[in-house]
């Protein structure tokens, strides 16, 4: 006697082998993203933590107070050094931000006229100075006058991501490959963007200078009579130890 299967369990039948190939279907697919995931992240620091070269605000906090009107010695140095240094590495105008409306107000208005006339003096053109005017958020603190340019800084970070745990775990890929930890070399390469004082460095080397032309016709004439030419330093014996004991 042959037994069928009725048509509802054929039915049946179908549909649970689609839902297992679906099933095995979404796994696979859930497999290849995290293999692509952590593949994405770099194992040299150099390219987790790169440093950057952009357009960044330089600034100076002057403190002024209400029954004051000018400068001090210190404020005076600080506005000239900032003069210097933007016609060195300026790329915008100077932004001096003046408070309004605080008790300070006027003796702020004094103490800029005296900042344009310091930025003149140091050869900052009339145009490179913008001011511009703010009311504090907060009013217990004492409002200042801010001046702030654009400049050409070299930055890297943040610094301080722990997407993984550094202790010895099933789940620590980099503990069980061997592998630096995601936040190693950040504090290096952001010391580094902080140091260097030219960020086109980075990127190209510098041109180089044209020789010394008196120095070196001195070592080729030198070298022409057949004598050495390494130079002599007498001062360099006076600051040998004493041969004494010895």
């Amino acid at each position: 006697m042959t037994t069928q299967i009725p048509l509802d369990c054929n039915r049946a039948l179908r549909i649970a082998g689609a839902l297992v190939g679906l099933a095995l279907a979404l796994g696979a697919c859930t497999h290849t993203d995290e293999a692509l995931t952590t593949a994405s992240v770099p194992a040299d620091y150099r390219l987790r933590h790169p440093i950057a070269v952009q357009e960044a605000d330089q600034s100076v906090v002057i403190f002024v107070g209400h029954a004051r009107g000018g400068l001090s010695a210190e404020q005076r140095a600080d506005v000239m050094g900032l003069a210097q240094t933007w016609l060195h590495e300026g790329t915008g105008a100077i932004n001096a931000d003046v408070p309004v409306d605080t008790p300070n107000a006027r003796a702020a208005a004094d103490a800029v006229r005296e900042i344009q006339s310091l930025l003149a003096a140091a050869g900052v053109p009339p145009r490179g100075l913008l001011v511009r005017h703010y009311h504090p958020n907060d009013p217990r603190q004492l409002a200042a006058i801010r001046l702030s340019y654009p400049r050409i800084s070299a930055v890297a970070g943040p610094c301080g991501v722990w997407p993984e745990d550094l202790g010895p775990s099933i789940k620590n890929k980099s503990y069980l490959e061997n592998q630096q930890y995601f936040n190693f070399g950040c504090a290096y390469q952001r010391n580094m963007a902080a140091m260097v004082d030219n960020p086109a460095d980075l990127v190209q080397p510098r041109a180089e200078t044209p020789p010394y032309t008196m120095r070196r016709a001195e070592a080729f004439e030198k070298y022409r009579k057949g004598t050495s030419t390494a130079t002599s330093y007498p001062e360099s014996d006076r600051a040998k130890l004493s041969d004494t004991g010895k």
